[in-house]
């Protein structure tokens, strides 16, 4: 009999650190197990102006230095690469792209690449010529993405996801969902193989 593939939707968002990280761990897991992976973009900072905002002033009150200090030693056991950056970015047209790559041959590899956009070469992921040149880098149709930036047809996609994320009662991202179960926030490697053979375990039960 061949073994289910476990269908897993992490709810994440382009400008999230602990997203980027949990991507990665994603993408080793699914050298390791059957997944279907269903990526579904999450409102983290919705407010966010298209211009950017300082994550000084976002993060009122951190220590900036040390949070960052230990997000980059999780990269570097990942193998990620990351840049300087101070600014987070309103990343909804991002989203939209993502789910509109999740219906193009090869779209999968878009979503690494946007993570990379922001945390590596800190790109405002709200500016469509940032979001364009991705694509690009992906092997995509640009001419296709720019017409999916300029009418906004997968804005009601979009919206779905981040209402089916409320339904869920998910306020932190990443969120891994899969039969009914939840895990959140970013766990290492270890920890989520723990989740998927439990998963497996209650497929097969």
């Amino acid at each position: 009999m061949n073994a289910q593939a476990i269908k897993l939707e992490v709810f994440a968002d382009y400008v999230c650190p602990w997203c980027y990280l949990g991507n990665a761990v994603v993408e080793k897991l699914q050298t390791r197990f059957l997944l279907e992976v269903k990526r579904s973009p999450f409102p983290l900072h919705a407010s966010t102006p298209k211009e950017g905002l300082l994550l000084s002033e976002l993060l009122r009150g951190v220590d900036l230095t040390s949070v960052h200090q230990r997000l980059y030693a999780l990269m570097d056991e990942l193998g990620l690469e990351y840049g300087p950056r101070d600014k987070t970015y309103n990343s909804r047209l991002a989203q939209e792209l993502g789910l509109w790559a999740d219906t193009q041959n090869g779209g999968d590899k878009l979503h690494s690449l946007l993570y990379r956009r922001y945390f590596v070469h800190n790109g405002n992921l709200a500016e469509p010529a940032v979001l364009l040149a991705t694509v690009a880098e992906a092997g995509l149709d640009v001419a296709a993405a720019q017409q999916v930036l300029e009418q906004r047809s997968f804005r009601a996609a979009c919206d779905e996801a981040w209402e089916r994320a409320r339904r869920f009662q998910i306020t932190g991202v990443p969120t891994f969902s899969a039969g009914g179960y939840q895990f959140s926030g970013f766990h290492p490697l270890e920890e989520m193989e723990k989740f998927i053979r439990f998963l497996q375990e209650k497929t097969s039960a």
